[in-house]
């Protein structure tokens, strides 16, 4: 909250909004000051008390604040309309249109000394920066976005980290992410801070680096946790336009209180609208645990059922991670060309720094496929391309596996000293301590 303003800036105001009524000194002084204490106020030479100001404000009829520090009263308020309308926008894809909007919004409530609206504008740059794949820039908002809400609870903060986390886990530092969302986990479920909505965000949140990492047995009990959260979502999409249609009203009728209690209502279901990229990550994950168990059709629909959500909601990324899984299942169902050409659609969105180990699980099918069609080249291309991303991640149990295609491979083709290295390779990130396995698994929330 900004400072009160200058006894002399103060004093300017409370004379011309004196003046623009056609109210004299004595008028406004009445019954509790005198003329001249108005006149020694407005020529700035005394600092008025919170009470004095409460009678000026009430004699001039505004509010406290707006005399104190030059703020309307129903700014905050307006800024908070435009907030969820620029969640609206978001959650419809439209992320560059979204960003141009926050941008504006946080601006303004920079201008102003409006902290909880300052954070809700950088953590919608955030989001609107994942969704366009700027992976850097999403990183910069998300800790400003945590720093701006340093003094609110660990409930409050859960948005900003949980962004956090993705931004580092879509860059390829899967430990880092899961030890960000773990920390947060386990301090919100043992000290009791039972908010299903930031532990909703969180768990889904955790599934990707986990299964990434080979830790399957977290991602699957993390996305039980995320699907039993869910379902006191409700309809946010439908309440949230019922609420910000009523703020529309009430503010118009200058029931300004009234206005923001709906507002809250519907930035917070406008926020819990992101998690419907969350809950196609958990569709994501039955899937997976489908496609392990060998129930491939299963799996296909999960992931299908994945794939067009994330399509809906134009998360590019994510869409194209969920299409590499798909891929896997269609080429174990006998339809390699079917997974060909969908991992060939989707390999120019992944690089280095962005789904590293999805583009390296793109290439390390991709191989296995051109391998099956005796096209060794290509498929020795595929494995060392798909290894150099992998190394970078430090995707341990998926490097062993790829030291041995590529070794297969070569032995075939006769080049035994070379098929031994990547043996060796793989042997070696294998048993390197601690490249596969986790600490603790965090507190469970009493469900």
């Amino acid at each position: 909250m900004r400072e009160r303003d200058d006894p002399d800036v103060i004093g300017r105001r409370v004379q011309q909004m004196r003046t623009q009524r056609g109210l004299t000194q004595r008028q406004v002084a009445e019954p509790a000051y005198t003329p001249a204490y108005i006149s020694t106020l407005e020529a700035g030479r005394v600092r008025a008390s919170d009470d004095a100001l409460q009678h000026i404000a009430g004699r001039l009829g505004v509010a406290f604040e707006e005399l104190a520090v030059g703020r309307p009263a129903h700014l905050a308020t307006d800024l908070r309309l435009r907030l969820t309308e620029a969640q609206r926008t978001l959650a419809d894809g439209k992320a560059e249109e979204a960003a141009a909007q926050y941008v504006l919004l946080l601006a303004e409530a920079e201008a102003h000394g409006l902290d909880p609206e300052q954070a809700a504008a950088l953590l919608g740059l955030g989001e609107s920066a994942l969704d366009s794949g700027e992976l850097g820039k999403a990183r910069q908002y998300f800790e400003r976005a945590e720093e701006q809400l340093a003094g609110e609870s660990l409930a409050a903060r859960a948005p900003a980290v949980r962004g956090r986390a993705v931004s580092h886990y879509l860059a390829g530092e899967l430990r880092y992410a899961v030890y960000l969302l773990e920390t947060t986990l386990d301090e919100l479920n043992r000290g009791g801070l039972h908010d299903p909505d930031a532990l909703l965000l969180l768990y889904t949140g955790v599934i990707g680096p986990y299964m990434d990492m080979g830790a399957h047995a977290r991602a699957a009990q993390a996305a039980e946790f995320a699907l039993a959260l869910a379902p006191q979502a409700g309809d946010p999409a439908l309440i949230a336009r019922m609420h910000r249609s009523v703020a529309r009203t009430l503010l118009a009728e200058g029931r300004v209180a009234e206005a923001d209690a709906s507002l809250a209502k519907a930035a917070e279901l406008y926020r819990q609208l992101q998690l419907r990229t969350e809950l196609a990550n958990c569709h994501w994950m039955r899937g997976y645990v489908y496609a392990q168990d060998g129930e491939l059709e299963h799996a296909e629909a999960e992931l299908r059922q994945a794939l067009a959500m994330l399509s809906e909601s134009r998360a590019a990324l994510y869409r194209s991670q969920a299409a590499v899984e798909l891929a896997d299942v269609l080429h174990r169902r006998g339809r390699p060309a079917e997974a060909a050409e969908l991992l060939s659609g989707v390999l120019g969105d992944f690089s280095s720094e962005r789904g590293a180990v999805h583009a390296a699980a793109a290439h390390r099918l991709l191989g296995i496929i051109a391998e099956d069609a005796r096209d060794t080249e290509a498929a020795e291309e595929h494995y060392v391309r798909a290894l150099s991303l992998l190394e970078r991640a430090g995707a341990a149990g998926d490097l062993a596996d790829l030291c041995r295609l590529l070794g297969d491979l070569l032995r075939r083709t006769g080049r035994v000293e070379a098929a031994l290295d990547a043996y060796r390779t793989g042997l070696g990130h294998r048993t390197a301590p601690g490249t596969t396995t986790l600490g603790p698994a965090p507190a469970q929330p009493p469900l």
